[in-house]
């Protein structure tokens, strides 16, 4: 994938993986070390998250040093601790007066039932994330925090189709770089935006899919597959381009449009979707031309996560 570009297009973001093919999990980080504008948004009804809070218009508190993206479910937030460490050994961080304070985002997504229910990222995995990160080609597929990550989950595991790690950049008027990594564990499907076909998700016994929207539609009775909390589509939007807080928070929330564009149905009491927005402030750019490209790379990004798993 040397000539595709993706999370590390933009300047200053390098990206790490650390991967548990034996127990089905795996954990990814996201490094800025020299600091980045972040804002966020969660809108899945099951989020697993670490100092989101912060990332709110109006917090002390605008630049953070990490993002990590991470399986293991609830227990996988304490993968974070690593990628602290990490930027504390090399003097990054809030400056506290007597202490640097690193500042490291989280956020889970559920699979526990994929591989092993008692495999689950760790501060050290993290912290060996930290040092494979790199600013060239980012591996995608199942890897780092998509190697449990499956799709399409109405009828059940059985039904499901693998994930994985995705994606994309863009380039705006001025060199301005948009990019978004995607960790693609939807309990709806995913499409292909430009014709609206399944490209992962729920399949019948027969190989077909089975369509979930349109399955909910005319579903009766209890829906016994599964428990919220289950799925999740984690995605991480970074810029060059120099955003205020709130301007942030808006492409985060555009973001949010790109991913409902291509998974169906997005945003379910089953999922705990979280889009991160990171700006390192380079250069000059419209806010809504931001925020238009981070729907389409958000988009892109996922669907390249189901597809990379086949390619």
């Amino acid at each position: 994938m040397s000539d595709h570009e993706g999370l590390t297009a933009v300047p200053g973001i390098r990206v790490g993986h650390a991967t548990d093919r034996d127990g089905g999990t795996g954990c990814t980080v996201v490094l800025c070390e020299a600091g980045a504008l972040a804002a966020g948004e969660v809108r899945g009804w099951a989020p697993g998250t670490r100092e989101t809070d912060l990332l709110r218009p109006g917090m002390l508190v605008e630049q953070v040093h990490a993002v990590l993206l991470t399986g293991g479910s609830a227990f996988g937030l304490a993968a974070a601790d690593g990628v602290v460490r990490w930027l504390e050994e090399r003097g990054v961080g809030f400056d506290a007066g007597v202490a640097r304070v690193p500042i490291v985002p989280a956020a889970v997504l559920f699979d526990l039932a994929v591989g092993r229910a008692d495999a689950r990222p760790t501060p050290e995995m993290a912290y060996a994330a930290c040092l494979a990160a790199t600013d060239g080609p980012v591996a995608e597929g199942r890897v780092g925090a998509g190697t449990g990550a499956s799709v399409g989950k109405l009828l059940g595991p059985a039904g499901a189709m693998p994930g994985g790690v995705g994606t994309v950049a863009l380039r705006l008027a001025g060199d301005v770089r948009v990019a978004a990594l995607a960790v693609v564990n939807a309990f709806g499907d995913v499409r292909d935006p430009q014709t609206g076909r399944i490209v992962a998700g729920a399949r019948l016994p027969d190989g077909r899919f089975l369509d979930t929207a349109a399955a909910l539609l005319t579903w009766e009775g209890d829906l016994t597959f599964g428990r919220p909390g289950t799925s999740t589509t984690l995605v991480v939007v970074a810029t060059d381009a120099l955003l205020t807080r709130d301007e942030a928070t808006r492409v985060a929330a555009q973001a949010h449009d790109g991913l409902a564009r291509v998974v169906s149905p997005a945003h379910t009491l089953f999922d705990g979707d979280v889009v991160f927005v990171l700006s390192t402030g380079r250069a000059r750019a419209h806010p809504l031309a931001v925020a238009v490209a981070a729907a389409e790379v958000t988009a892109q990004a996922i669907v390249r996560g189901v597809r990379a798993v086949r390619a």
